[in-house]
């Protein structure tokens, strides 16, 4: 199946590392001009290499913050200005956040939904016009499958991801009319920056492929190994691309058979 994204101009937030870097890089490769986004400058510039370095399209980095309202519409206008008019959104800014009920302050509760709800909502709202211009556009959610299944002291993340799980289902079927598809692709246990940094804090008796396969057989996945951020790029390609010209309002499980519910 071709997954080709040419000349398509792609947003992905929290792009500077991890599941982010990985499409980012995907689109690259599958023809998409894209704007990498992320807070710290010097992770953006090496990315944004790597992005480069994939494909033929442009690239363009914007350090932003998506806490900020002003921060998301110069990102936006950023994107538009270096490389042209918005045709593929990927919300996927955050990091995991868990605790105990009784233990989260208001505070852990707003920042965690100010950044992965309305840092969402904010953006969707910057591309969306031009995507009914155009009568074509494509909105990821990159979610957990906490959002399904919430698991004890799970929070606030698996909330914050519910919401916008739901978000997504509602824009769905909202904006279908206008060819604008909008899914959700729910994140299990896929290797990343956080495996490596839980790994770098052992005394290192074995190799890092060997702590992850007995992290795997400890939380006995199903596939028996952690999934790769390649892989779930791979789904990402096929809902921005014609190929998944007809999916709409679908969260994916992209686990190995980790999550509970389908």
């Amino acid at each position: 199946m071709d997954c080709r994204m040419d000349g398509r101009v792609a947003i992905v937030t929290g792009s500077s590392r991890g599941l982010g870097r990985a499409m980012a890089i995907k689109f690259a490769e599958s023809g998409a001009h894209v704007c990498i986004v992320g807070r710290r400058q010097d992770m953006l510039e090496a990315a944004a290499k790597e992005v480069d370095a994939a494909g033929d399209g442009k690239v363009c980095g914007v350090s932003a913050d998506m806490w900020q309202a002003d921060d998301i519409e110069r990102m936006v206008k950023t994107a538009e200005k270096e490389l042209g008019p918005v045709d593929i959104l990927v919300n996927n800014a955050g990091s995991s956040q868990r605790g105990d009920f009784m233990t989260l302050s208001d505070e852990d509760w707003k920042s965690d939904i100010e950044l992965k709800l309305f840092g969402a909502i904010r953006a969707i709202r910057q591309v969306i016009p031009g995507m009914q211009k155009r009568k074509w556009g494509r909105i990821i959610n990159v979610l957990n499958t906490g959002a399904k299944a919430t698991a004890p002291a799970g929070y606030p993340t698996a909330v914050s991801r519910a919401a916008g799980m739901s978000l997504m289902k509602g824009l769905a079927g909202e904006f279908a009319k206008d060819n604008i598809l909008v899914n959700g692709l729910l994140v299990g246990r896929i290797e990343s920056d956080q495996w490596l940094n839980r790994y770098e804090a052992t005394n290192k008796e074995k190799t890092y492929e060997e702590f992850l396969l007995d992290m795997a057989k400890a939380q006995k996945l199903p596939m028996g190994r952690l999934g790769t951020a390649e892989e779930f790029a791979n789904m990402a390609a096929f809902l921005c691309s014609d190929a998944g010209s007809y999916i709409t309002g679908c969260a994916i499980n992209v686990d190995g058979g980790v999550c509970p519910v389908v």
